[in-house]
Formats: structure tokens, sequence, C-alpha cells
């Protein structure tokens, strides 16, 4: 049994063959797929998150709808750059956002990715410290915003509040029970894995990392997945860890899947650079009949690790095409691999 979600970046362009123009439909289409994905019995609703770009960026008022409108769906990111944020106040947004939905936000969160334009984090007001890479920023922050999720009061009360407060140092309100237990890091490398499991984080690993040792993508991060647990077992936590992979899949059922997808399947894992310096190994899209398809996913290692699988969704088709994506991988795929 496996956790299947879907991940959405979120697009939109005033082009005639999307059923997304704008960040308004966007918005509210993303709100309407997560409805309609908890009605056909999809476990996860994840959104990516990119400043400076036509794409979802602020994930907070979303996950909040979306909160506000299912009852049993996991709602998340993958990932919220933490370059970009304010700890403290994102801790404020995460914690209404958290109750809003019952406890069910599972929030991705990393140091970040190429984006944009360059540096963009100095244009919302941050800069490392003396000594400091953005990475250690965005890490550092990371630490910061699960410190002060635990809920632990840490601010000197003023002596003449405008309402009484209760004894002791004050913590950030609204706080949520557990929310500190939700939270994901979303590793490129095998260390950062490790430490994500340190540091009591679940695993989000996308379809692509740094190449480590020249491998397909698919061994490359079953390793990253097995070192993880190593280091969370190493570790003493005495809950589960849980680890997801992204991938995109589509079954190939009607005229119309052939059409959108019938070459994606024909592709092969490649290696390129997302950043200067950095080789990166990409995965492959699956495509095909799903016999095919059930035959080619058995052999990917990573998706045997992974608890949870995120499937990306073509967002700018509609929900009802997606719904349909959706539902034909949990009718005709995930039976076939015991995933269901």
């Amino acid at each position: 049994m496996k956790k299947i979600g879907f991940l959405s970046f979120g697009h939109w362009s005033n082009h005639p063959a999307y059923a997304t123009r704008t960040a308004s439909d966007t918005l509210l289409q993303s709100i309407d797929l997560a409805v309609a994905a908890e009605e056909i019995g999809i476990d996860g609703a994840y959104f990516r998150v990119h400043h400076f770009a036509a794409q979802l960026a602020s994930p907070f008022p979303l996950l909040s709808a979306i909160g506000a409108k299912t009852s049993n769906i996991e709602i998340g990111t993958g990932v919220i750059d933490m370059r970009y944020e304010n700890p403290l106040y994102m801790v404020e947004d995460a914690g209404a956002a958290d109750l809003i939905s019952g406890g069910r936000l599972q929030l991705g969160v990393s140091r970040g990715s190429p984006e944009q334009v360059i540096d963009g984090w100095r244009y919302f007001g941050y800069e490392p410290e003396a000594g400091q890479s953005e990475a250690d920023m965005g890490r550092a922050k990371a630490l910061e915003f699960l410190d002060k999720l635990s809920g632990k009061g840490f601010a000197k009360p003023n002596p003449n509040p405008m309402f009484p407060n209760p004894p002791g140092l004050l913590r950030l309100e609204p706080h949520s029970e557990g929310l500190r237990e939700r939270i994901w890091w979303g590793a490129a490398t095998n260390a950062t894995a490790i430490w994500a499991a340190e540091n009591g984080m679940h695993l989000q690993s996308s379809t692509l990392k740094f190449d480590e040792s020249g491998k397909p993508f698919h061994i490359q991060q079953a390793e990253q997945i097995r070192a993880y647990r190593e280091a969370w077992k190493k570790a003493g936590h005495q809950r589960e860890a849980r680890v997801s992979v992204s991938r995109s899949i589509f079954a190939l059922v009607t005229d119309e899947d052939r059409y959108y997808f019938g070459q994606q399947g024909k592709g092969s894992d490649h290696f390129g650079y997302i950043e200067p310096g950095t080789r990166a190994v990409f995965g492959k899209s699956y495509a095909a009949e799903p016999d095919k398809l059930i035959e080619e996913l058995a052999k990917d290692e990573a998706l045997q690790e992974a608890d949870t699988i995120l499937l990306t969704i073509p967002n700018t088709i509609g929900v009802e095409y997606n719904i349909h994506l959706l539902s034909s991988i949990l009718e005709h795929v995930a039976p076939g691999l015991g995933w269901r």
C-alpha cells in the first residue's frame, strides 16, 4: 500500500491551448482539482512554489482554501524555498493553514533551486551572513522554522500588554500541535537527505538529483532513500519516517492520452546541469499502455523504496482531464503494482 498524490507546478499563460490563462484560473482550478482528487481517492494534493514566475508562489492562502473545502486529503508543498522565507512569519501562516485543514498539512521545504532571477531572495530582503552560502542560509532558516514550530515560548512578554499573557515566555500563535512532525525536506544529494533525517524531517526526492555515481536515476535515488532511512534509524526518532518520490506517469487508455503523451514514454534518463559546476541526473517520464506501464514501474527501485508517490500533472490542461489521468493510475496501474 502506498499513498498516491499529485504535484502541480501551477502554470498559467494567456495561450489558446491553456485552461489556465490567468493566476486566478490556476488558483481556483487548484482548489477544484484537490476537491475532485479527494473524491476519487487520491491521498495528497501538493504544489510547487516558484517566485518571479507565472506559477504558484504563495502557498498558504491556497492550502488554507483547500483545507476548508476538503476533509481527508493531505495538503502540501514540494517545495518552499527557505531562502525567501521569514521563518517566524511562516510558522504563523503554516499553523493557521494546518488548523483550518484539521492537521493535514505536509509541508515540503528546501534550501531552494535555481530561480527565475539572479539571487531572487535579495529582493525579499535576505542576505547570507558572513561566511554563509545561500544554501547555508536556507538550511539555517529551515532549522529556525522547525525550532519555532515546537511551540516552546521564546519571547519576553511586555509587562504592560494590551491583553493578558499566559505565564512565562511567549510562543508564536496560532500553534498547531503535531505540525513539527509533518515537515519534509527536498533533498538533491545523499548528504542533505542524511541531514534531513538527523533533524527529524521526512524526505522528498524529486524527478532529479545531483549525480553522485553516474548510475541510472532510479538507482541513485533508491540509494539516497536507503541512506536517509539508515540515518533516521541512527538518530533514534520514535516516529516513522516517510519518503516521497515524484514521477511523471501517464497511463495511455484513450486516444487523447496517446495524442498528449504517446511520445513521452520513449525517453530515458539524461544528465545535465541545473547550476554551474553541478551535474544532475534527470529521471525519465513513463507513458504506456497500463500493462506495459506496470512492467516498467516495477523495475524502478526508488518507487519500491518510497511510501508516497507524487504524480506530476499538466495543470494547464484543466481539472477534468487531470482527474482522468489520476483515475487511470488508480484504476489501471496501482493495483497491478500493489499500491492499492
